[in-house]
């Protein structure tokens, strides 16, 4: 399996509901490194993955929609714990659809899965993966 990897970053404000996550439930920023992994059985005609350029753009778009805000604020997470194996996976399906609408260019057709990891901390962090 082949794999390409790009980078970006996202910072939110958010808090949590539940006992579980102790002083976590008042609010509180995070800043997470978002990593966005592109896999495939086989390269295509140009011998890549996909196109890294298109990768980094789109995780870029998606990212931006969520850094710099309160997600306590955001209707679509209204009564969302919005955890960072549950922001993997919002930013993984994100790239999915725009992997399905062609945005990141034909070569993106023999994609087979995408998975996203968010790192809290250098020693931290959750990952997301799909079927594409």
């Amino acid at each position: 399996m082949f794999s390409v990897t790009v980078r970006d970053h996202i910072m939110i404000a958010h808090s949590f509901s539940g006992e579980v996550f102790g002083p976590a439930q008042r609010l509180h920023g995070a800043t997470f490194v978002v990593d966005a992994t592109f896999r495939r059985p086989e390269l295509d005609d140009d011998n890549i993955v996909v196109d890294i350029g298109r990768a980094s753009e789109q995780l870029r778009t998606i990212c931006s929609t969520l850094s710099y805000r309160n997600l306590d604020d955001d209707p679509e997470f209204s009564g969302v714990n919005t955890s960072t194996e549950f922001l993997a996976k919002v930013i993984t399906d994100r790239l999915a659809v725009r992997v399905q609408a062609g945005e990141l260019g034909p070569g993106a057709n023999g994609l087979t899965s995408i998975s996203v990891t968010l790192h809290e901390s250098h020693i931290a962090w959750a990952s997301y993966e799909r079927d594409l």
